[in-house]
């Protein structure tokens, strides 16, 4: 079965609108979005994370950031953390005092009143490639992977999101042989900027990666993001692996989009025929 396409879930005479927030560990982002097209409607709202990230500061900053779009629907929130039954349990370019929040408390505290569905911003990601990227009609199992500080992970089946999925943290043999160590720390962007490596010196450890999650899970198709998707001319045609390898086209967008949809689905302002769980119950 496809993937479903948001554009078959509407009225063609009526364009679909959601708010996403992308929470970074240097900024947040907020954005309009056209949820027919996948893309932002107008220029994103860009501010600088708190310091610290706690969650009452994170939230009074969205709370504040979204009060400048004249918006009375669901927002969708992506952070990053891993977000089950409702709490932040992992906490990445945040404050540690993320793990253990009640989100769903937090944002009813801070956004009173309005429909607020938080996720993952991996997952957020996916989803966006799924619907409107580089994953956009492939059958099957989609993984996608972002390379950037760590490795982050999102697994979508037909579409449907199966969320909070950690293969940064995969245990693997590192091809160096220097012994066991988790992916992000033998392969990720920032291993590559840490270590001088060029992509020729860098690739044959992203296929380690790669080797190591198709042999568990068969995907149909991986999609790769992160800034360096940006050259995947350069590195691409140097994985050795055998699943297809496609880049992640929405790169800075993708959290935006994704949890807007993700919020739009939830709420009923889009029927994306059940492909959306729920990770705030």
């Amino acid at each position: 079965m496809s993937s479903p396409s948001p554009l078959s879930a509407v009225p063609p005479t009526e364009t679909p609108t959601g708010l996403g927030v992308d929470v970074g560990g240097t900024g947040v982002k907020v954005g309009l979005v056209d949820l027919a097209r996948g893309e932002l409607i107008g220029d994103r709202l860009v501010r600088p994370t708190p310091r610290p990230a706690t969650p009452d500061a994170v939230a009074a900053l969205i709370r504040e950031m979204a009060a400048e779009f004249d918006w009375r629907g669901p927002v969708g929130v992506a952070l990053p953390s891993v977000i089950h039954e409702g709490v932040a349990r992992i906490a990445h370019n945040i404050d540690h005092s993320w793990i253990g929040c009640d989100v769903v408390d937090l944002f009813d505290r801070h956004l009173p009143g309005r429909t607020v569905l938080m996720l993952n911003d991996a997952d957020a990601a996916g989803l966006t490639e799924v619907h409107y990227g580089a994953g956009e009609g492939v059958d099957g199992l989609v993984i996608l992977l972002t390379f950037g500080t760590g490795i982050g992970s999102a697994l979508l089946l037909d579409g449907r999101l199966l969320p909070n999925t950690e293969f940064g943290h995969l245990m693997l043999e590192d091809i160096a042989g220097r012994g066991f160590d988790e992916a992000e720390h033998l392969a990720s962007a920032s291993v590559r900027a840490r270590d001088g490596l060029s992509f020729e010196e860098w690739a044959p450890h992203v296929s380690n990666v790669l080797r190591a999650i198709e042999d568990l899970l068969w995907p149909r198709a991986f999609v790769l993001g992160g800034g360096v998707s940006e050259a995947a001319d350069q590195w691409f045609p140097l994985l050795q692996n055998r699943t297809p390898v496609r880049a992640a086209v929405r790169l800075n967008d993708a959290g935006i989009i994704g949890a807007a949809l993700y919020a739009a689905g939830h709420s009923g302002v889009l029927d994306l025929g059940r492909v959306l769980p729920d990770v705030s119950v």
